[in-house]
C-alpha cells in the first residue's frame, strides 16, 4: 500500500480497504472457514474448468478460430461468479498489459451491461434505508461476497508473484491491494455524493458544463438521490442535431472540459462511456454516475504536461523518464531501449499532421510496446487512457471527421499562455526555447490556437446565460487574457539574466534585429490587450517590483563580497 502512495504522490488520511482490514472481516465473521472453502472451491472448480478449455484448444491447434467463443465465455464466467468477478473483468477491459485485444473487447460489455436484480429488492433496501423513492440503489448482499473474494484472490496471486514481478515490475499482490481499494470504495455511496459535490466545487464557474446535484438529506450508503438529468445520450446523433445543438460547440466544449479534469483539477471521471454523458438542448454537456472517478496528484498533473511539452519538443529520452516518474516502469529500469520505440510510435502518429492522429491508434501501438518492456500501468492511467479512448470514440459517433487534437492542442496552448501556475510558466519557456533557440513562430501558433480555443468555447449557447452576474464572469473569456502572461514575462526578463540574456539573443540572432517577428506576435495579440488596464496594473505592481529590484541588488552585492 506505501507503494500506491508513493506512485501517487499524494498522502491519504483514510481508506476502506487494506489487507488486514479484509482478512480481518473474513476471519471474524460466522462460519469463516466453512465459508472459505466452500467459495474458494467454487472460483477454483469455474476457472480451472475454464483453463483447462484454454489448454485443450492450444494442444489441438484451434486457440486462434475460438477466441469469439471463449471471450464470450469467459464475460458469462465472470458474472456467473458475481460482482467481484464483474468488476475485475471491467477493469480487465481497460488493462493491455494483462490481457490481449480481442478479450479486453468483449468484457467492454461488463462495463455498459450487467445482469439486473428485483426491483422488489430494491424496494426493500429503499424502505430499510430512507422508505423515500431512489435514483440509485446498491445491489443486495454484495459486501460480505466481496471481502471474502478479496481476501482469496490476495491469498491465491501470492503464488504467482515471481511471473509478475518478471513480466509487470510489481508483485501481483499489489495489482489486487489496488484493485481491491478502488472496489470498496465504490461501495460506499457517501464517497459517490461527495464525489459529486467536487465535481461541482470545480466546475461552478463553468456553465457550459453541467453536474447534477445530489440530494444528501435523501441519500445514504446504499442509496444515492440526484437531480435528473433531461438530456439527449451522445449515442444519438441525429436527436443532437434535431435538437438544434452546435455539434461542433459541443464537442469542444466536452474535451475543454474533460482535459480540465485530467489537467487542471486531477479529478477525473473514469467511466465516461455514451451512457453516462448527454447532450443539455441548451448547448451544456451533463456528467452522470461518479462512483468511479480518479484522483491524479499535483506531481502527476505536471509530469503529464511535461509529457506534452517533451512531445512538442521531440525530447523521447525524457518522455521515456517520464514513464518511470508515473509509475508505467520500476524505479532503476533501463529506459534506453525504450526510446526508439516511443519516438516510433509518436512519429507514426503525428507525422501526418493533426488530421490523421487519433488516441486509438496510439493505443494500439502503446499495447505491443508495453508487452516488449515491462511495463505495468497504474490503475488510475488505465482510467486515463480508456477516458480519452471512450471521448474520442463519441466525438467519431457524432461528427465522424472530428480532429480530438485539433481542440486539445488549443486547450493546452491556452493553459501554458495564460495559467499563472509557476510550473506551467517554466513548461511554457521550455516550449518557446529549443536548443536555447527562441521559436518566434511557436510562440505565434500558441497563440492563434489559444485564441481559437477562447472563441470556440465563448460562442457555445450554454455561455448565454440569463443571471447578469455570472455573464459578466464570463465576458472576460472572450477574450485571451494575457495580462499575467505580460507581467510574468516582463519580471522574467528584469530578474532573471539567463532568460534576460536568451531573449535579447532572439532579438538580434543571425546579425540581425529580429523586429518583424516581434511585430508579428503583438498583431496577434493587439485585440486581446487592454492597453490602460495593463498599463494600471503595471503600476500598481511597481513598489512590489522596485522591491524584488533592491533585495536582487543587495543579494548579488553580498554574495560578491
Amino acid at each position: 500500500m506505501e507503494q500506491l502512495d508513493i506512485e501517487r504522490g499524494v498522502c491519504i488520511p483514510f481508506r476502506k480497504y487494506s489487507p488486514e482490514t479484509v482478512r480481518n472481516k473474513v476471519l471474524e465473521s460466522r462460519g469463516a472457514v466453512a465459508s472459505l472453502i466452500l467459495r474458494g472451491v467454487e472460483i477454483v472448480w469455474n476457472l480451472g474448468l475454464y483453463w483447462s478449455s484454454l489448454t485443450y484448444d492450444c494442444l489441438v491447434g484451434r486457440d486462434t478460430e475460438v477466441v469469439p467463443y471463449r471471450a464470450r465465455q469467459l464475460r458469462n464466467l465472470l458474472c456467473d461468479l458475481g460482482p467481484s468477478f464483474i468488476k475485475a473483468g471491467q477493469v480487465l477491459a481497460n488493462r493491455p498489459d494483462i490481457i490481449r485485444e480481442d478479450y479486453m473487447n468483449e468484457l467492454c460489455i461488463l462495463q455498459d451491461d450487467v445482469p439486473p436484480f428485483p426491483n422488489q429488492i430494491a424496494f426493500n433496501i429503499i424502505e430499510e434505508e430512507l422508505g423515500q423513492p431512489l435514483e440509485a440503489v446498491q445491489r443486495p448482499g454484495i459486501e460480505p461476497i466481496i471481502y471474502l473474494d478479496l481476501f482469496l484472490f490476495r491469498t491465491l496471486v501470492s503464488f504467482l508473484n515471481e511471473i509478475s514481478i518478471q513480466k509487470l515490475g510489481c508483485n501481483s499482490e499489489l495489482i489486487v491491494d489496488e484493485f481491491g481499494e478502488k472496489l470498496l470504495e465504490e461501495l460506499d455511496y457517501t464517497l459517490e455524493a461527495r464525489n459529486i459535490e467536487d465535481f461541482l466545487e470545480n466546475f461552478k464557474d463553468d456553465p457550459p458544463v453541467k453536474i447534477p446535484q445530489v440530494y444528501k438529506n435523501l441519500s445514504g450508503s446504499r442509496i444515492l438521490v440526484m437531480e435528473w438529468i433531461d438530456g439527449i445520450r451522445c449515442t444519438d446523433p441525429q436527436a443532437i442535431k434535431d435538437a438544434g445543438i452546435d455539434v461542433n460547440a459541443f464537442l469542444t466544449v466536452g474535451v475543454s472540459a474533460a482535459l480540465r479534469q485530467l489537467l487542471e483539477f486531477g479529478l477525473f471521471h473514469g467511466d465516461p462511456h455514451p451512457g453516462n454523458i448527454f447532450a443539455m438542448r441548451d448547448g451544456q454537456i451533463a456528467y452522470v454516475d461518479f462512483g468511479n472517478v480518479a484522483v491524479l496528484s499535483q506531481q502527476n498533473k505536471q509530469i503529464l504536461i511535461d509529457a506534452v511539452v517533451r512531445a512538442v519538443n521531440e525530447d523521447y529520452a525524457e518522455m521515456a523518464n517520464d514513464f518511470t516518474r508515473l509509475g508505467f516502469l520500476a524505479s532503476g529500469t533501463d529506459v534506453s531501449p525504450i526510446i526508439p520505440a516511443l519516438e516510433a510510435i509518436w512519429q507514426n502518429s503525428a507525422g501526418k499532421g493533426l488530421s490523421d492522429f487519433n488516441f486509438r491508434s496510439v493505443t494500439g501501438q502503446f499495447n505491443k510496446l508495453v508487452y516488449n518492456y515491462p511495463i505495468r500501468i497504474p490503475d488510475r492511467f488505465s482510467l486515463v487512457i480508456r477516458s480519452l479512448l471512450t471521448q474520442e470514440g463519441i466525438c467519431f459517433t457524432l461528427k465522424p471527421d472530428f480532429k480530438f487534437l485539433e481542440v486539445a492542442y488549443p486547450y493546452v496552448a491556452k493553459r501554458l499562455l495564460t495559467d499563472p501556475n509557476p510550473a506551467l510558466r517554466e513548461r511554457l519557456i521550455q516550449v518557446l526555447f529549443k536548443d536555447g533557440v527562441f521559436q518566434w513562430k511557436r510562440l505565434e501558433n500558441l497563440i492563434i490556437l489559444a485564441k481559437e480555443n477562447v472563441a470556440k468555447m465563448s460562442s457555445n449557447p450554454a455561455l448565454q446565460v440569463k443571471n447578469t452576474s455570472s455573464s459578466r464572469s464570463w465576458q472576460i473569456q472572450n477574450k485571451l487574457d494575457l495580462t499575467d502572461t505580460i507581467k510574468d514575462g516582463t519580471r522574467l526578463f528584469i530578474f532573471d539574466e539567463g532568460i534576460r540574456k536568451q531573449l535579447i539573443l532572439a532579438l538580434t540572432e543571425d546579425s540581425k534585429l529580429h523586429v518583424q517577428e516581434l511585430v508579428d506576435v503583438y498583431r496577434l495579440v493587439e485585440d486581446e490587450i487592454d492597453i490602460l488596464s495593463l498599463a494600471l496594473e503595471v503600476v500598481q505592481d511597481l513598489p512590489n517590483v522596485i522591491r524584488d529590484l533592491l533585495l536582487s541588488w543587495s543579494n548579488s552585492v553580498l554574495s560578491d563580497r
